[in-house]
């Protein structure tokens, strides 16, 4: 672990990522502090939230800060509202989706830090529109992640796969739920 230093930051000042109808703010990065974890503010849109996936190295905890959002963790969902907890451990699937009629916004800890790596790249990819899903693949796996292609018509018109196909960027794990995102 590296030495760290006081820091104060105006999340305002934080310049926002923004990737399938999230924007995302890194107020502390693994940088920050000495790799131990990575805080950040999502906003995300109604009907806008992540597919199924899982962090193999991370564990996320995700407070509601404002809106109404449905959980899916290790196969249970439930609807929750601003002021709530969610815990979303390591190798354990989860995914979550903006319930509500107004945006959403969660803060969120990742542990250990890094996260920001992955949503960094993940909207270089998603810049231009229509992601390449094989790209996404080797992303995921450079962040020791496994991720699931949604459904066709989620993330507001981002195609999911084709007629006949299954999951994606890996396929759903065993005992996993569709992977609606």
């Amino acid at each position: 672990m590296s030495k760290t230093e006081r820091k104060i930051v105006s999340r305002d000042d934080v310049e926002p990522v923004c990737w399938f109808g999230e924007e995302g703010r890194f107020l502390l990065r693994k940088e920050d502090t000495g790799g131990l974890y990575s805080f950040y503010q999502i906003t995300t849109q109604p009907g806008s939230g992540p597919p199924l996936h899982i962090h193999e190295t991370a564990d996320e905890a995700f407070f509601i800060n404002k809106g109404r959002y449905e959980f899916e963790v290790g196969g249970v969902s439930e609807v929750v509202e601003a002021g709530t907890v969610v815990y979303g451990p390591r190798g354990v699937p989860h995914r979550f989706l903006n319930v509500g009629d107004e945006p959403g916004q969660l803060l969120v800890i990742a542990t250990p830090g890094g996260v920001e790596d992955f949503f960094i790249g993940l909207a270089e990819l998603t810049a231009n529109g229509r992601p390449d899903w094989a790209k996404m693949q080797e992303l995921a796996n450079r962040n020791q992640m496994r991720g699931f292609m949604p459904e066709a018509g989620a993330h507001g018109d981002i195609p999911g796969p084709p007629p006949g196909v299954r999951g994606g960027m890996g396929g759903p794990p065993a005992g996993a739920r569709g992977a609606r995102g």
